[in-house]
């Protein structure tokens, strides 16, 4: 074993992501140790973190052990296996099968299904009814299986394909063109189909749906919007930093103003920010200990056999970091760009290099603050500028941005913006979708949600917090409000998980402050910081749906936890094929204290999709989001201390 073993260094920090010498060695310590059956396929390898405190405790001069939690498959046996393998001292630290769990998608098996799918006679009939032919031009896309009742899909490791048809183009757009009425069924752990559903032949639609410039020209009048050539009048912006960018990186440590944190990754999560501090006066003041996308869940609002069963978790079934793009200058990211690479892990146990998978860089975002004092006519006004962390995912039609942004003020921004193609579907000439929008002749998207559960570890100068809720509610007519015009905010502390689990309300204006009642500010209030909410929207699926049963961590938007590191993922580890409830209304039913204590927010993020013409063929962009923003943290305006802007930094236009 000790070939496998990776000596570690003073440097490198106990939450950095594992190296890919450090994957292979933990996936052939694990296979060697024989505490696994052979032929396991991999699903994940990720950094086991270090418990809490000895992270909190390290010195920056010690060597920490470097283990990795890793998830294997037993495909024949229908069995997933969990270890911990320390990579420091080359063994198992521990590891059990774990009963009625499956694991999320291994890309041989997306791979794997497209081929079986074809070559299967009753999916080829039905194509052939449609008038389809050429069954190279078949696009083929795996849905996960869902859980539709306790009979289906039993015990079946399962994936719903459905189908769409490419132009006779080269790169052809397959989203323009739904095969409605067809699913079909695959075992994945058997590779075979299980069942072929049509209910009905329905025309395929023929608009090209195109949206790269060479296949819009060539399709002309076929096209909407008509597309008469890219415009001619858009010149060149040019972001420049001649001095260099403001950060600087060891490994994956970074310093950025006065911001500290480590820059972390998962194959799962994607980005994680982990132990960010912000330097106030030479004291490194921690604000969060981790921060990540817990989970996300896609629920469709259309009942077609086609659609109703859409419900993808696309996080704990798929892999957000695993499913990242590489990024590119100057079309994802503008100006001084620091990339990272991510990692993942191939079924045999390979590190698996997804390159340029964060970008980081800096922005200005408009002014920090000003005042013009119109007695003295002086003017004093600062520009703010963001360091943006940002990762991109291909999920099939939909591409989705996760952005970090850390501000000169000392607050912290967390965007999710959703592009890409809508997911498709074709309704009969003369019929109108009743559940979507009609996008083109015989072409529809239906109606959908997004929720986005964002993991917030929070330690606000400590890990002692309380979560308090505010509301602002307006004081009755009378001597103390004679005008009818005075309002107040009324602070409730929400002291046990029950009473933590909320929802936004807009009509009163509620936000909630995580504070530290141990430490106080100037005013001899407690320091905290504020969640503000962004526009927000609940689930549409009824009280009875099996499929909210599975997403039920949706049903509020805030949920407060005491900090555990084996509570992970908002709807569970394993969601897929889980009827649920899991995760977080799982783990809140104890009803634990959260006063005082060391704890976790998760707030769901929800978008609610009414599909537009004007999204077709491809969407602009999307944006939603949250803002946690210093609340009695400081003892003033943390950005009064940025320089005024030098004429160098503009120039006037022509």
């Amino acid at each position: 074993m000790a070939s496998s073993t990776i000596p570690t260094t003073a440097t490198t920090h106990p939450l950095s992501p594992l190296t890919a010498e450090e994957v292979k060695a933990a996936t052939e310590i694990l296979i060697r140790s024989g505490q696994v059956p052979a032929g396991v396929r991999f699903v994940s390898v990720s950094l086991h973190e270090p418990p809490k405190a000895q992270v909190l405790a390290w010195d920056g001069a010690s060597g920490v052990d470097r283990e990795a939690f890793t998830v294997v498959y037993d495909r024949a046996r229908r069995q997933v296996y969990e270890a911990v393998v320390s990579i420091t001292r080359g063994e198992v630290v521990r590891g059990q099968p774990v009963p009625g769990a499956m694991p999320s998608y291994l890309l041989e098996e997306v791979y794997a299904v497209i081929a079986v799918v074809k070559a299967d006679p009753r999916w080829q009939e039905a194509m052939r009814r449609r008038g389809v032919t050429d069954l190279s031009l078949a696009h083929i896309d795996p849905w996960p299986g869902a859980w539709l009742s306790e009979t289906d899909p039993g015990d079946r490791r399962v994936c719903r394909a459905l189908t769409w048809v490419r132009p006779p183009v080269e790169n052809g757009h397959p989203y323009a063109r739904p095969v409605e009425g067809l699913v079909t069924l695959v075992d994945f752990d058997r590779m075979e189909v299980v069942d072929v559903s049509d209910t009905g032949v329905v025309p395929i639609p023929q608009s090209d749906g195109e949206y790269v410039p060479e296949l819009l020209a060539d399709a002309g009048e076929r096209n909407r919007p008509k597309f008469a050539g890219l415009r001619a009048d858009v010149r060149p912006l040019e972001i420049t930093q001649p001095e260099g960018p403001s950060w600087r990186v060891d490994g994956h440590q970074v310093s950025w103003q006065k911001w500290r944190f480590v820059l972390g990754w998962s194959a799962r999560e994607g980005i994680v920010l982990s132990d960010v501090r912000y330097d106030d006066r030479g004291e490194l003041r921690p604000v969060l200990y981790r921060a990540s996308v817990s989970e996300m869940v896609v629920p469709y609002g259309d009942p077609a056999p086609t659609h109703g069963h859409k419900l993808a978790f696309d996080e704990g079934e798929a892999g957000l970091g695993l499913l990242v793009t590489p990024l590119t200058l100057g079309c994802d990211c503008l100006g001084v760009i620091q990339y990272f690479d991510g990692l993942g892990v191939d079924q045999d146990g390979n590190p698996l290099d997804l390159p340029n998978a964060i970008c980081m860089h800096e922005e200005d975002v408009g002014i920090a603050w000003k005042h013009f004092d119109y007695q003295r006519e002086t003017t004093e006004v600062r520009r703010m500028r963001r360091l943006v962390i940002s990762s991109i995912i291909n999920l099939s039609n939909y591409e989705y941005g996760f952005f970090w942004y850390l501000y000169q003020d000392g607050s912290i921004e967390f965007e999710v913006k959703l592009t890409g193609v809508l997911s498709t579907g074709a309704y009969r000439p003369g019929e109108k979708p009743r559940h979507g929008t009609a996008v083109a002749p015989g072409l529809y998207a239906p109606n959908h949600q997004h929720f986005f559960c964002v993991r917030l570890d929070a330690d606000i100068d400590g890990q002692a917090n309380t979560v308090v809720e505010v509301n602002s509610e307006a004081v009755p007519m009378g001597p103390e409000n004679p005008y009818g015009t005075a309002w107040r905010a009324v602070e409730t502390p929400l002291l046990t998980e029950q009473a933590a689990q909320r929802n936004v309300h807009p009509e009163s204006g509620r936000f909630w402050r995580i504070m530290n009642p141990a430490q106080v500010n100037e005013m001899g209030a407690p320091v905290s910081y504020r969640l503000h909410p962004g526009d927000n929207v609940s689930p549409f699926m009824h009280e009875d749906s099996p499929m909210r049963q599975r997403a039920l961590f949706a049903t509020k938007h805030l949920w407060v936890t005491p900090y555990d590191p084996r509570e992970r993922y908002a709807a569970g580890n394993y969601p897929w094929q889980n009827p649920g409830p899991d995760g977080l209304p799982r783990w809140t039913d104890a009803d634990r204290s959260i006063d005082n204590t060391d704890v976790v927010l998760w707030y769901v993020v929800g978008t609610h999709h009414v599909p537009r013409v004007e999204e077709w063929p491809v969407m602009p962009v999307a944006k939603a989001g949250f803002h946690l923003v210093p609340d009695g943290f400081f003892d003033g305006n943390p950005a009064l201390d940025l320089p005024r802007p030098s004429d160098s930094d503009h120039r006037h236009g022509p």
